[in-house]
């Protein structure tokens, strides 16, 4: 992610006024400016002051609320067999939401943030970019998932995408060589981001399109945030609109989302759409009820009729048993699914319990190598269990 706005420029010069007249979340920020421009190598304190406050250091596009916001009304208390806050602390949650039956069953908040604050995503916002990808199907900008990307996209022509069909992008099945580790400054989602583009050409298109194959397409699963990035490209290209624009025509505003949010944008003005939307916890939840639910918008489902149901279920084996990967969508064989975003960020969808679990973090590393993601899957089977106790107790 690179802090490309001129506010950074000037602040360390205007600190000392800054840090008297600004609030606090732009205080702490001031504080703990990321000298770095990628993400995955700022400190825990950056990262606590910037994930609330990305806006003030990168470029973005807005997502417009809504005027008839969802209500979510309060429920009875879930009581959970576990230490709610040592698990707060220890997966270091800045809001843990819990809706079911369509009302919050627990609601609680961290490293002094608040329901009004927006957070950013990360790969949260993949799950987002898929939906899209549905709403511009049902809308005739894409014809069918078994187009060739490079149909859609004029700068891939010519490239390995030639071989590569909507549908392999969306499950990540391109067979294309790609490296996402993320502790790895050498890695293509660590440098890729600050690839200069060639003139007229999206930058991740400019990166991506000098990759190399591995594998033929669709028989093997690697997991690229570059090519979400790619998917997003292809909804403009096919819709002539912004995704940012797009989401809040589809989603944002008809289905009722509260808060305004915000997308950011690369090098070259497009949304980084493997990445970085920032918005309010409140809004990730509704946004899991909205899919959960079908996608509906006043009844009538903004995506063709099997498309929830293809996209969170498992499309592609990543050689996790029980698990798998759909649209965009981690998969399991029980029903549930998931966005995931690096450092702890997560929307928990299960329908059969009609549950909804929003969560927003900063683990200590990015991808839970030590251990965030193993217990944050033992909190969601804990919170499954206690509302299947709750159902045998009351019949």
């Amino acid at each position: 992610m690179k802090a490309s706005k001129l506010w950074l420029a000037g602040t360390m010069l205007l600190a000392p006024l800054l840090l008297v007249s600004c609030d606090s979340d732009t205080r702490n920020l001031i504080a703990n400016l990321p000298k770095d421009q990628n993400v995955l190598f700022w400190t825990i304190e950056q990262r606590d002051a910037a994930f609330r406050a990305m806006e003030k250091l990168v470029d973005y596009n807005e997502i417009k609320a809504s005027d008839n916001p969802v209500a979510l009304t309060q429920g009875d208390p879930i009581t959970l067999d576990m230490d709610i806050d040592n698990y707060m602390k220890e997966q270091r949650t800045a809001g843990l939401l819990i809706i079911q039956d369509g009302k919050i069953r627990m609601e609680k908040y961290g490293l002094d943030y608040s329901k009004e604050g927006r957070w950013t995503s990360f790969s949260v916002a993949k799950s987002f970019t898929s939906t899209l990808v549905g709403a511009a199907i049902k809308d005739g900008y894409i014809k069918s998932i078994n187009d060739k990307v490079s149909d859609y996209i004029a700068g891939l022509k010519g490239s390995v995408y030639d071989d590569v069909t909507v549908e392999q992008l969306l499950t990540m099945t391109s067979g294309v060589a790609w490296n996402e580790d993320y502790e790895d400054p050498k890695s293509d989602v660590a440098v890729f981001i600050n690839h200069e583009a060639e003139d007229d050409l999206d930058v991740t298109v400019s990166y991506m399109r000098n990759l190399k194959r591995e594998a033929p397409a669709g028989e093997k699963w690697v997991y690229k945030t570059g090519e979400t990035n790619l998917i997003g490209v292809l909804v403009s290209e096919a819709t002539g609109k912004t995704l940012s624009n797009y989401l809040t025509e589809k989603v944002w505003q008809p289905y009722g989302m509260e808060s305004e949010a915000v997308w950011m944008t690369g090098s070259t003005g497009h949304e980084i759409a493997g990445c970085c939307i920032s918005a309010t916890l409140h809004d990730y939840a509704r946004f899991g009820m909205f899919v959960m639910n079908g996608a509906l918008v006043d009844g009538k489902a903004i995506v063709p009729d099997d498309w929830i149901a293809n996209a969170t279920t498992k499309r592609a084996d990543i050689n996790i048993e029980g698990r798998g990967y759909g649209y965009q969508w981690w998969t399991n064989d029980d029903g549930s699914y998931a966005a995931q975003g690096i450092f702890g960020q997560g929307i928990f969808i299960d329908p059969k319990r009609n549950l909804i679990i929003a969560s927003n973090s900063n683990w200590p590393r990015a991808a839970a190598a030590d251990g965030g993601g193993e217990a944050r899957e033992k909190f969601y089977k804990t919170v499954q269990t206690a509302i299947d106790t709750e159902s045998q107790s009351s019949s």
